[in-house]
């Protein structure tokens, strides 16, 4: 739900209110007016412009379990969208002011410029302690005029929110026209690659085209002849916000892609659909993860990497198969080539019939770690084998 806002540079007292009933009272940070969403915790301690840029927090109220946030203020460079997409943003103590060579100004009159509401003066350790207890609920951010209400009258508007699981959120975030990212001059294009944008991040296809590969993003609604008419010879499924289990166009062109033996890589939403596609099911996490300091298992180097989430749901494993053994699948076997170590949530598949594979987590991850960037060349590997052939029954 979209934020209402007052005068710009208005402070004074805001209230959060939870939709189980708990409340947090604090100060005006960001727009003044009311703001609703699901209200989730982030981890990362930097990379808060890249965060609120970040569509996959659309209609997410976040808050920043980093006590100090805004000292290096924002840019024109960092943004991984053409706007902030969190729908509200709570924290502890903001910076009184930036204080970084490349600053370009404050984080507080970004969100004001974005009409996102936001609440600073926040526990927000207890705050997140109730989410890690509770889960990740409803949450509303009310400022100015929206703050005098009482609190009975601002929980109705809370739990009259809608909730994330069922949300098809996609289609509000995608590019409205296609466009393309091409190699950096000096680089040879060696790949066409269809990318289909249900909440892409800018850095995605930048690194894809330093790699050779030119990039076409495509609307979320795109069809399979769509896709056909690039000739690519791989498809793409960025990362985005809302309920795989809404996503029926989109896995249903996902099995095309992986019918035609197309070279598919997908990352977060995309790797939820390639597992719908397969035939699993998907689940809502109780909290999610989220932050840039997770640590994921890649099963095929037995290496730990440190990686950087946003997901609130994940792909159910079939019950009673250990994640170390193969599902079977009707495009043939998948194994689980990645999982969370700190809560064994799988983080990815890899096809062992048909060339696809994907992550849960985000290996661009601006503003860091870069452990994962490695499979980016990964599914240039992929391109070069070229088109696979569907496992025959």
């Amino acid at each position: 739900m979209s934020s209402t806002t007052s005068t710009p540079t208005a402070q004074g007292p805001a209230v959060l209110v939870l939709e189980d009933g708990r409340t947090f009272r604090g100060e005006s940070f960001g727009a003044v007016g009311q703001t609703v969403g699901e209200a989730v915790f982030s981890t990362g301690m930097t990379g808060y412009q890249e965060t609120l840029t970040d569509p996959s927090y659309h209609r997410q109220v976040v808050v920043m379990t980093a006590p100090h946030i805004g000292n290096t203020g924002v840019n024109s460079a960092d943004g991984e969208s053409r706007r902030i997409w969190a729908a509200g943003y709570v924290v502890r103590d903001p910076a009184i002011r930036p204080s970084n060579w490349r600053s370009q100004g404050d984080l507080a009159a970004a969100l004001r410029d974005g009409g996102v509401v936001g609440i600073s003066g926040v526990d927000t350790r207890a705050l997140t302690r109730h989410l890690r207890d509770h889960g990740a609920m409803r949450v509303g951010i009310f400022s100015g005029e929206a703050a005098l209400a009482g609190e009975q009258q601002l929980l109705q508007v809370v739990r009259d929110a809608p909730q994330m699981a069922g949300s098809a959120l996609a289609a509000e975030v995608t590019t409205p026209e296609a466009y393309v990212v091409a190699p950096p001059e000096g680089t040879p294009t060696r790949f066409t690659v269809a990318a289909l944008d249900l909440g892409i991040k800018g850095t995605t296809p930048t690194l894809m085209a330093a790699r050779g590969i030119q990039v076409h993003v495509l609307p979320s609604t795109s069809s399979y002849d769509d896709v056909l008419r690039l000739q690519p010879d791989g498809v793409f499924f960025s990362n985005g916000p809302g309920d795989p289990a809404t996503a029926d166009h989109e896995v249903e062109l996902l099995r095309r892609v992986l019918e035609d033996g197309i070279p598919f890589f997908g990352i977060c939403f995309g790797n939820q659909l390639l597992g719908r596609a397969l035939g699993l099911d998907t689940y809502k996490l109780t909290f999610g993860h989220r932050g840039i300091n997770q640590p994921v298992l890649d099963r095929e180097t037995g290496k730990v990497e440190v990686t950087s989430h946003n997901h609130g749901f994940a792909i159910a494993w079939p019950e009673g198969l250990p994640t170390d053994q193969p599902a079977d699948t009707p495009y043939g076997p998948v194994r689980c080539s990645h999982v969370a170590l700190n809560d064994d949530v799988v983080e990815g598949l890899r096809c062992e019939a048909v060339p696809a594979f994907s992550v849960q987590y985000h290996p661009e991850a601006a503003a860091g770690p870069h452990d994962a960037e490695y499979l980016f060349d990964r599914f240039v590997e992929l391109l070069t084998t070229g088109r696979g052939t569907r496992a025959q029954a």
